[in-house]
């Protein structure tokens, strides 16, 4: 949770509360259902909070913005950035049910009123979006190609609509398709040393009617 504070000290009192509660709501969950490795229980704030918060050091999202989250798993990178953007329009899309389930769980335990969830496979999904989130849940080329019709054609944010996925290692292979892809390395922000090999991309996506 320090973790957390050190790199968004300006929380509520309510986002403090719900962030801190993170903790127990997926120990609990674990008990049952092995939503993440043990190590990464006991690293949850560095391996998957703050991870995930990586991505609003990119991009702030907008009150009003709607962000899908495809192959959320347990809730990531989806719930942390719920809770950092309360006013911000959430859908954690999993094709996997008992991990929609355990998502479930936890927005219901840390009261969430601005995600969605559904347990099916993302292409067959619809609605349009301002940015999509994923954590690394395929290569970008098959990543692209299950979400390219379900960017929203307005843009709310100086960035463009598109893909905000979280990669570790070289990008250079898998990108070299995507002229238009910017990669921001997450050391850039954290000085933990998880982050020194993992980056944000953003690629823009043009609006398909």
């Amino acid at each position: 949770m320090e973790l957390v504070l050190k790199y968004f000290p300006q929380l509520t009192d309510i986002q403090k509360s719900q962030f801190a509660k993170l903790q127990e709501l997926y120990e609990d969950w674990n008990l049952k259902i092995n939503v993440v490795s043990r190590r990464d229980i006991e690293e949850l704030y560095l391996r998957h909070v703050l991870h995930s918060l990586g991505i609003a050091k990119i991009q702030e999202f907008l009150p009003g913005a709607t962000i899908l989250d495809v192959g959320t798993g347990g809730g990531f990178p989806g719930i942390p950035l719920a809770i950092l953007f309360p006013e911000v329009n959430f859908h954690l899309v999993d094709s996997i049910g008992k991990k929609i389930k355990v998502v479930e769980d936890v927005v219901a335990g840390l009261k969430l009123e601005n995600v969605k969830t559904t347990n099916a496979r993302v292409e067959t999904v619809s609605g349009k979006y301002d940015f999509i989130v994923s954590r690394a849940v395929a290569q970008m080329e098959t990543f692209v190609h299950w979400v390219n019709d379900k960017i929203a054609k307005k843009n709310l944010h100086e960035r463009k609509n598109g893909i905000l996925y979280l990669k570790g290692g070289d990008l250079v292979d898998e990108l070299k398709v995507y002229q238009t892809a910017t990669v921001f390395p997450l050391s850039d922000f954290f000085e933990e040393e998880f982050f020194e090999t993992k980056s944000v991309v953003h690629l823009p996506l043009k609006y398909k009617g």
